[in-house]
């Protein structure tokens, strides 16, 4: 009997959300989706190299946990949060400030400052400003998760939320 990749990840979903909801600890860099879709690579990746075949649902999962803790382990470690606020000098420059006066294609269109402080009127969270500011120098989605320590899923998922932040004010009339 053949197996197929989508038949396991059918099968084995349910429990492999469980696993990534109970793992996560509720880290503020990851959510529940990103330990999924690591979960589902590993899978991917063991599955291609043919290690899943007559393997039992519980060895599978197993393997995924144990991926899953790793994975966690290591990325802890390696992540961290950028503030907008925060210091990244002895002057007592910020990286808003560095945003601000960089002289760069983006920073001569668009009054970067009023952006930012129009953000954090519209109720951007410190994650969100951050992303919107690593878009405003430029990088892409899978640059910035890799900054930040989250998917590039999270990325993209946090950009939406700014965008719809932005929509509904749009539609409620809200003036900065």
């Amino acid at each position: 009997m053949e197996c197929h990749f989508e038949d396991i990840v059918k099968k084995l979903s349910p429990t492999l959300r469980r696993i990534t909801h109970k793992l996560n600890g509720h880290f503020s860099f990851f959510d529940d989706d990103d330990l999924f879709q690591e979960a589902l690579e590993h899978l991917w990746v063991t599955f291609q190299q043919g290690r899943l075949k007559d393997k039992t649902d519980s060895y599978i999962l197993q393997g995924c946990y144990f991926h899953l803790k790793n994975y966690l382990r290591k990325t802890i470690d390696k992540a961290s949060l950028t503030s907008l606020n925060e210091l990244i000098d002895e002057e007592g420059g910020t990286l808003e400030d560095l945003l601000v006066y960089e002289d760069s294609a983006l920073t001569e269109n668009v009054d970067i400052r009023s952006l930012l402080e129009s953000s954090r009127a519209k109720g951007l969270t410190e994650r969100e400003l951050s992303i919107l500011s690593f878009c405003l120098e430029g990088f892409t989605v899978r640059e910035i998760g890799k900054r930040l320590g989250v998917s590039h899923v999270m990325v993209v998922k946090l950009k939406n939320k700014i965008r719809n932040k932005w929509a509904r004010d749009k539609k409620s009339g809200y003036q900065n």
